[in-house]
């Protein structure tokens, strides 16, 4: 199972994550809306994806392997186009969910690929 980090905004995302990767031997990244109160996102396909997640990123996981869950905002803070997520050439956001290989950030699975676990696959394949 990997170990699971959680952190809420660009400005924590910039100021954690390199010390986090550095911790790791794989560092997965899923990029998600805020969760409310129940620990509901507002984001339905967030929503949609979270269990396929969980199996695949969490439960089974290579040991020494870190999944950092980074929480990009509310709606409002998402969709604004100068969002510090969709501007980072590290991240480059588009759509969220979005799941990124932070070593090897060519891999990368968004939106609706989230809930297909033939995609968790070949997103693990080793080269």
């Amino acid at each position: 199972m990997a170990k699971v980090e959680k952190i809420s905004g660009y400005d924590e995302f910039i100021a954690s994550i390199e010390k986090l990767a550095a911790s790791a031997d794989n560092v997965n990244i899923l990029f998600t809306g805020k969760k409310d109160e129940s620990g509901r996102s507002w984001c339905p396909d967030c929503v949609d994806a979270e269990p396929y997640v969980n199996k695949h990123c969490i439960e089974n996981a290579e040991p020494n392997s870190l999944f950092v869950v980074v929480d990009v905002g509310d709606r409002t803070t998402w969709k604004d186009i100068k969002n510090p997520f969709r501007l980072d050439r590290n991240t480059h956001l588009s759509v969220i969910p979005t799941l990124i290989n932070w070593k090897e950030k060519a891999k990368r699975l968004e939106g609706d690929q989230l809930c297909k676990p033939e995609l968790f696959d070949i997103y693990f394949e080793q080269d």
